[in-house]
């Protein structure tokens, strides 16, 4: 499946307002179980796309197979789509000071922090967009860090064809055993490797369990310690870790996430307009596919549609989705 944006994927969630359906959602979902094997599914399990910011720790697991050595908290913000709180920014810089740089070795695209709180003390002050406050600045950090433990150049470490970057194409690409045939360019100016969502789905149920070796286990041990680092204070991605013991779940940009339990059960999907509203009704939906009793979690895959500033609806599953989640006490008000 070679398709472009919404080939493979199919209607998996709506906007329900004032008891009426008034946009949809469509996606792909898969859910392997602890053996690996495709226990569910919704639409072209096969579709290729940018895992974005979800392939993170795969990238993370090539620069420690390349030598670069983390304490937990350092691989953590390495793994990050972080917010640009103060706790992470201090967090980032402590990475660069570790291998004698700075924020002036950044090449990823400057920004303000994702976090409101964070963000608004930045204009007050009369700053602006920063390498470091953008919230791949942990990863770029990181990468800075391998090419210095290896002597490589880190002018152009974003080069695709840097020996950094060449590293991590081939370690992504066992990773998800299947040959990477198309590179992009990443919002943060990273190498953006295109998959298979199933490819994507594998590497982390494989990283999950801790089968494949020490490196994968250093970075799930890492995420799941620090789930604070991994996100932020009001994203699903960390109240989800820090909700399901053991449980690594990453988010990408245009709508990826990805979620695996230390058993293999594991969730991919990604959602086909790109918007992240559906993302945490259709994980919730996967997780049930595989066992998994979401019923406590009610809080995070509950989505409101608002009117007037209250509550009138829900993002509610629809077809395999709504089916998968069906069982689950308390469900969604229709």
């Amino acid at each position: 499946m070679t398709g472009g944006a919404g080939a493979g994927m199919v209607v998996l969630a709506g906007a329900r307002r004032s008891g009426v359906i008034e946009s949809v959602h469509a996606g792909v979902v898969v859910v392997l179980g602890p053996d690996g094997s495709v226990i569910a599914h919704a639409g072209d399990p096969d579709s290729m796309i940018y895992p974005r910011s979800a392939n993170k720790p795969l990238q993370a697991i090539a620069m420690l197979e390349a030598g670069l050595v983390l304490e937990s908290e350092l691989l953590a913000i390495a793994c990050a789509s972080h917010t640009g709180t103060p706790l992470h920014l201090a967090t980032v810089r402590r990475l660069l000071e570790r291998f004698g740089l700075s924020e002036d070795d950044l090449d990823n695209t400057p920004d303000l922090p994702l976090d409101h709180d964070a963000a608004a003390a930045v204009v007050r002050a009369g700053g602006g967009p920063r390498r470091v406050s953008m919230n791949c600045s942990g990863k770029h950090a990181a990468m800075l860090a391998t090419c210095v433990v290896n002597g490589w150049a880190t002018h152009g470490y974003l080069d695709a064809a840097h020996p950094l970057q060449r590293h991590v194409t081939e370690v992504v690409s066992r990773l998800v055993v299947e040959p990477i045939g198309h590179i992009g360019v990443d919002g943060c100016g990273a190498p953006a490797h295109r998959c298979s969502l199933l490819g994507l789905a594998r590497a982390t149920r494989a990283m999950a369990t801790g089968e494949c070796g020490p490196s994968e286990r250093a970075v799930v041990t890492a995420m799941t310690a620090h789930p604070d680092l991994v996100g932020g204070p009001a994203l699903d991605v960390t109240h989800f870790m820090a909700r399901v013991p053991g449980m690594v779940v990453k988010d990408g940009a245009e709508g990826v996430m990805i979620a695996a339990l230390p058993d293999g059960r594991t969730v991919a999907l990604k959602v086909a307009d790109g918007t992240s509203r559906a993302r945490a009704v259709l994980l919730a939906s996967g997780l049930a596919a595989a066992g998994v009793d979401v019923s406590e979690l009610r809080d995070l895959w509950t989505i409101p549609v608002l009117g007037h500033g209250e509550p009138v609806g829900w993002v509610v599953p629809l077809g395999p989705a709504a089916e998968w989640l069906s069982g689950v006490a308390g469900g969604i008000e229709r």
